[in-house]
């Protein structure tokens, strides 16, 4: 299997998150890709190549353009506005009962297009992420031209961000900008089964009222996990996608059974939708070990998840997204991929 890596992640590099009433070293760091890189090289999974430049135009197909001009200028404006060089935070949110109107100052559109102050700015997130956007569709493209299987080492990651807003260590969404480029490519209808612990708030808004792209997520209860506002079992999308998204939430301490079963159930879902394309958004951050999470998956049930994935039957475009027990990453994300290597 192919996988596509950038170096250029390691620009974006944040110094602190908020964990428990804490500032903490952060957990999104660049040592998580390095080793799943380091892993995939060891195992002998397959050629390693650098992502092809795709431009402005595969993101602007999922994002705002107001929020791409945002994202873009934040750091710069933030180092002019500040004199600051902290990574970039938001200050306030625009929720319940307050106007949704863009503010000039860059506090102000940071507050706007951020759901949460777990996706810091640095001098070198811009860059980084479109770096992880053009990873991802190179992998794109790689199975839009036959292959049956790539692998987008993407970092940053993606899910969490929606058309318009950054958040939970996410600036542009990987996995939606690839399933796009698959439509625009010609596929019918693709799919998006997002196997992180945490809800793919964001890809699930990119799509909820289409009918061309099914989302499946199964992650932990919104009742109980972030993001908490979305993710739960009746959101079942609007309008033309009224019946094309699907999710799995499941309480802390769920272990491979229960996941399985629910992964079982996503599969056959999949299976009837008949996609012409699968993304999987992948993340491995519901090992039993993972520091911000709390399922209880052992690295075994990983390769038993490729396997399943596998049996589907799709061209299947891997997409990395979380994962922070770093010393496990490598090991727990390539089962993935050699499972569903070996059940071919």
């Amino acid at each position: 299997m192919l996988t596509v890596y950038s170096e250029d992640h390691k620009k974006h590099a944040a110094k602190y998150e908020l964990t428990f009433g804490q500032f903490v070293p952060a957990h999104e760091k660049p040592e998580r890709a390095e080793m799943v890189l380091q892993r995939v090289r060891a195992v002998g999974l397959g050629e390693v190549v650098a992502p092809v430049e795709f431009g402005p135009a595969p993101r602007a197909r999922v994002h705002s353009e107001a929020f791409l001009a945002f994202l873009e200028s934040a750091w710069a404006r933030w180092a002019e506005e500040t004199g600051s060089d902290a990574d970039a935070l938001p200050e306030a949110w625009p929720t319940r009962g307050l106007r949704q109107i863009e503010p000039e100052t860059i506090l102000g559109k940071l507050s706007y297009y951020s759901i949460d102050a777990a996706a810091p700015i640095t001098a070198g997130t811009w860059e980084a992420a479109c770096a992880s956007a053009n990873v991802a569709l190179t992998g794109q493209r790689h199975v839009a031209e036959g292959a049956r299987a790539a692998f987008s080492l993407c970092r940053p990651p993606g899910h969490h961000a929606a058309a318009d807003t950054i958040g939970g260590y996410c600036y542009l969404n990987n996995a939606a900008i690839a399933a796009q480029a698959f439509r625009d490519g010609g596929a019918g209808r693709v799919a998006v089964l997002d196997v992180d612990y945490h809800h793919g708030n964001g890809t699930q808004g990119i799509f909820y009222d289409r009918a061309d792209v099914q989302f499946l997520s199964l992650h932990g209860d919104p009742r109980q996990e972030y993001p908490y506002f979305l993710g739960y079992a009746d959101e079942t999308g609007t309008g033309e996608g009224a019946g094309a998204n699907h999710n799995y939430p499941m309480r802390w301490g769920t272990g491979w059974e229960p996941y399985r079963e629910a992964l079982e159930d996503a599969c056959g879902k999949i299976a009837a939708y008949g996609p012409d394309a699968l993304v999987i958004s992948l993340g491995v951050d519901t090992f039993k070990d993972d520091p911000i999470s709390k399922f209880r998956l052992e690295s075994e049930t990983y390769l038993e998840m490729g396997a399943m994935i596998a049996g589907l039957d799709r061209p299947t475009l891997f997409v990395m997204e979380g994962g922070y027990a770093v010393e496990a990453i490598g090991i727990n994300t390539v089962n993935v991929l050699t499972g569903f290597e070996g059940a071919a």
